[in-house]
């Protein structure tokens, strides 16, 4: 009876022991009894088991990855989608795409509805002379440093242009036809500065001066009105910007039913917390004056709805009562980035302002009933030599008086 081998198989033991000559086992089987045993003669090629984790001796069995890979690749074939059924996808995909990209892209302009004619080089400026001014401030300061150049260079006969920064300002959101003036052809013209106040003077009729650049924040109606439907058409708002700001005001409800009348609302605080008290002697808008102010709308006018915006709408949602739901906190709070709630103001039938150039511009160009906080300031106050209220407010604007009770009890 043959004896069995390591493999229990005595046909593949034979086989092992016929091939023994010509090839090198890789673990030779040694010879059972005692005595000396042969030397193990070198191995010339390597056992996977020598090399595996825990070494020769753990003999662990081949790593069968490949076949679970195998089967991983079987299993995903069988469960993914066809090609076609790929393909169909993304083409809606794609289409998709296209569709959502051109329905945002039409609100936006192209880029020429922001462009402006630039002077280069000096040589292309107007012989005679040119006016122009700075461009200080935020968007307000802006609108009316625009206007009174605009205003001021057709009153003394010469063309204005405008600096690049102010053009960069107000474009985006306006259709302002004045040329624009590059800084580096500005900084080569020798410019006589000429100081404005902040209201109309009979000598700005005859302004001295061949480059004159207007300095100062000029921002009263009392330079402009005479041409109010010129500076109504430079300050027209972009189509998507209007657009975006009618859409809002469209969705709007009062107690379930359509407003039939839409007031604007600006509060204006930021760093005016600090300076009106501080610097000024006056006081800022209170609840007490917004109460006041949307109840002279409510008395005159049917379901009015109040659209608020501010530069910090928390004090607002804390301080204006919304009880009667025709209240609409609407204001993203953004000072650095205005033009939503200016076009939502404009965009309203009348404005109940409180101090500041933004909410004067946005009723100006709004129209209608406006009412606006007055007598804000002690009678002491600094801001009397640079600002007057009846070059700040139209003559048929409401002004409520503010409460300067606070600023007595301060001392100021």
């Amino acid at each position: 009876m043959p004896s069995l081998g390591p493999c229990g198989d005595p046909q593949r033991d034979g086989l092992l022991s016929s091939q023994a000559p010509s090839r090198l086992r890789m673990n030779p089987v040694p010879p059972r009894g005692n005595g000396p045993q042969p030397a193990t003669p070198p191995r010339t090629v390597w056992d996977v088991r020598d090399v595996a984790p825990g070494g020769p001796e753990t003999r662990q069995p081949r790593a069968r990855w490949p076949r679970r890979l195998k089967t991983a690749l079987m299993g995903f074939r069988a469960t993914c989608p066809s090609f076609s059924t790929i393909y169909f996808l993304f083409i809606i995909f794609v289409v998709s795409t296209i569709f959502h990209c051109h329905q945002r892209l039409a609100l936006v302009p192209t880029p020429w509805a922001y462009s402006g004619r630039v002077v280069l080089l000096p040589r292309y400026l107007p012989r005679g002379g040119v006016f122009t001014i700075n461009s200080k401030g935020r968007l307000g300061n802006q609108m009316g440093e625009y206007a009174t150049l605009y205003a001021l260079a057709k009153m003394n006969g010469r063309p204005a242009f405008i600096p690049a920064e102010m053009h960069s300002t107000l474009a985006p959101i306006f259709r302002i036809t004045l040329p624009v003036l590059h800084g580096t052809t500005a900084s080569s013209i020798p410019w006589q500065n000429y100081h404005l106040n902040d209201w109309m003077e009979e000598e700005y009729r005859h302004i001295p001066g061949e480059y004159v650049r207007l300095t100062g924040y000029p921002c009263s109606w009392t330079f402009y009105h005479h041409l109010r439907d010129e500076i109504l058409r430079e300050f027209t708002l972009h189509d998507h910007v209007r657009e975006e700001a009618q859409k809002f005001l469209r969705g709007l409800q009062v107690n379930g039913r359509q407003p039939g009348t839409f007031v604007g609302v600006h509060v204006r605080r930021g760093d005016y917390v600090q300076v009106m008290p501080n610097v000024w002697k006056g006081v800022l808008a209170d609840q007490g004056y917004l109460r006041q102010a949307l109840d002279w709308f409510r008395a005159r006018y049917h379901a009015p709805l109040f659209v608020i915006t501010s530069d910090d709408m928390s004090w607002c949602r804390q301080n204006i009562n919304g009880s009667l739901r025709d209240v609409v906190f609407a204001g993203n709070g953004l000072q650095g980035s205005p033009t939503r709630d200016f076009a939502l103001l404009t965009q309203c039938n009348h404005s109940i302002i409180t101090v500041g150039t933004f909410g004067i511009w946005a009723a100006y160009l709004a129209g209608g009933a406006t009412v606006y906080l007055a007598n804000f300031t002690l009678p002491n106050s600094p801001l009397q030599w640079i600002f007057k209220p009846q070059a700040a407010f139209l003559p048929e604007w409401v002004g409520i008086a503010a409460d300067l009770g606070q600023a007595r009890e301060n001392g100021l």
